[in-house]
């Protein structure tokens, strides 16, 4: 009976390993402070570098927390603290650009985006979803706050604010404001920012987005990362312990706390 409680956990490790690598559609490529995920309706747990993001996540990061996230395609997202964000849809097959999609929703906080392969291919397959406008983008780096109103301030490319009241076009070193969903957006000085969106977007434009890339691409792609090499390895010592242990009724949760979740 442990032989095989051992034996199925061990395999249960390999397939946790391998089951990111051909249906990843992005990476967690760093984790500083509480960042936590939810995939679906599943409880929130915490997450480390390496682990996975599929659609239907949702990411909440706390007092202090930052997080940068890579995508199939190449596409960035930085998350700051207090922010939380959900991947609405992804899409992405290197040989079928008719298949690119890209869907994001910022329901508070601050938050980053950097266009990758899809956007160069189709500037239409991108969407981020806030709630006083749809952004759409065109080869573009820029940010968002939502402090009700929305802000935004696009650092490359340019991008569209589009909502009831109709689409705004911003180019590159714009700062602009949108109030409400029924309100059209409007250019503003950066020196009207509040100080809290100054800060934010101060510390996002100040993210170096190559940190810790090749562990992302690697999981992404088909790496095994360390992170989820020594995840594993508390699986198996756990299976360990449990197949030399006294005891003839471990609980079943006692072997899956250590492993990590898969987004």
């Amino acid at each position: 009976m442990r032989r095989s409680l051992l034996l199925a956990l061990c395999f249960g490790f390999w397939t946790l390993v391998a089951v990111p690598l051909g249906y990843a559609n992005g990476v967690f490529q760093s984790v500083s402070g509480d960042v936590t995920a939810a995939a679906g309706t599943a409880a929130p747990a915490s997450v480390t570098t390496g682990l996975r993001v599929v659609p239907g996540t949702t990411v909440t990061t706390g007092a202090g927390a930052q997080t940068i996230i890579r995508f199939d395609d190449g596409h960035i997202v930085v998350l700051t603290e207090n922010t939380e964000f959900r991947v609405a849809q992804y899409s992405f097959d290197k040989d079928k650009p008719q298949s690119d999609s890209i869907a994001m929703r910022l329901l508070k906080g601050a938050m980053r985006s950097v266009s990758g392969l899809i956007v160069s291919r189709s500037r239409n397959s991108f969407a981020l979803l806030a709630p006083q406008a749809t952004i759409g983008i065109r080869g573009t780096d820029f940010m968002i706050a939502l402090v009700n109103p929305a802000y935004l301030s696009v650092l490359q490319g340019s991008i569209a604010a589009t909502n009831t009241a109709g689409t705004a076009t911003f180019a590159a070193g714009a700062t602009a404001t949108v109030a409400t969903a029924t309100t059209l957006a409007v250019a503003i000085p950066a020196s009207a920012l509040p100080a809290s969106v100054a800060a934010s977007f101060s510390n996002l434009s100040s993210v170096a987005l190559g940190a810790g890339a090749g562990a992302a691409s690697g999981a992404a792609t088909g790496g095994v990362t360390a992170g989820m090499v020594a995840a594993g390895a508390a699986v198996i010592a756990v299976a360990v312990g449990a197949a030399s242990s006294e005891s003839s009724d471990l609980p079943i949760s006692a072997t899956t706390t250590n492993a990590p979740h898969p987004f």
